[in-house]
């Protein structure tokens, strides 16, 4: 069974980032359907799979982090305008009876992904 789950990394403090909220969306077109909305964990994961089985399928997918909230509340940005505040990762995902992680490294002015494991 297939899964898609996501973690998010503090690369200037060295540790998980807890507490980000996360929205996820089914792109068709122009069109986004929201599918979940989470937060991480203190390992900075979430609880569970952001979807499983069935629920996953092929497609175009993209996942929100809210870093702008989490870089205020960590107190490594401050001010209405911040560099990073939502950030977006459109992905698509070809096979859904594969796993697919979508981690988040990030800082207050850089952020990274990859295709984890």
């Amino acid at each position: 069974m297939g899964r898609l789950s996501t973690h998010v990394l503090d690369t200037a403090r060295g540790k998980p980032a807890a507490g980000v909220k996360i929205w996820l969306y089914r792109v068709s077109g122009n069109a986004h359907k929201k599918v979940a909305e989470v937060v991480t964990n203190s390992d900075g994961r979430t609880d569970a799979p952001l979807l499983s089985g069935e629920a996953l399928k092929a497609g175009t997918y993209e996942l929100v982090f809210f870093a702008g909230d989490y870089l205020r509340e960590t107190g490594q940005a401050t001010g209405d305008v911040l560099f990073l505040n939502e950030i977006p990762i459109r992905f698509g995902v070809p096979d859904a009876e594969q796993h697919y992680h979508v981690p988040l490294l990030i800082s207050p002015f850089a952020y990274s992904t990859y295709r984890g494991s």
